[in-house]
């Protein structure tokens, strides 16, 4: 399996950018994708993340209201909008994905995910 991750870029405060997200070498019916994201120096956290048989959304509460998943399983994808971003998202941004139905409050942990992207960078600046 493997992630690619796109999307990110320079953009200033207040503004928005989508990361994607494709999955290739199998097609996720079950499991989950998610979005983290690192700065040097600190530990990969969850950003949001979406439970693939029944299409639950979860989020991290820095990014509630601001930034919103979706997916389009025909082309194994998912999206990250992100909206009003602040220069505290600034980070890289991986993608991951699981085959595991696991619960809820463990898809916000990176143990939770199989495999992972190379990670797109996101930088929010004047």
């Amino acid at each position: 399996v493997q992630l690619q991750a796109s999307g990110g870029g320079l953009v200033q405060p207040g503004g928005s950018l989508r990361l994607s997200c494709v999955a290739s070498g199998r097609t996720f019916n079950n499991g989950a994708m998610g979005w983290f994201r690192q700065i040097s120096g600190k530990e990969r956290e969850f950003v949001a993340g979406i439970r693939w048989n029944d299409g639950h959304k979860h989020y991290a509460n820095s990014v509630k209201n601001r930034f919103s998943l979706s997916r389009d399983n025909a082309k194994n994808s998912m999206y990250l909008q992100m909206n009003t971003l602040k220069p505290e998202d600034t980070a890289v941004y991986y993608c991951a994905a699981t085959d595991r139905n696991w619960v809820i409050g463990y898809l916000y942990q990176t143990e939770a995910y199989k495999w992972w992207g190379q990670g797109t960078l996101v930088t929010v600046s004047s």
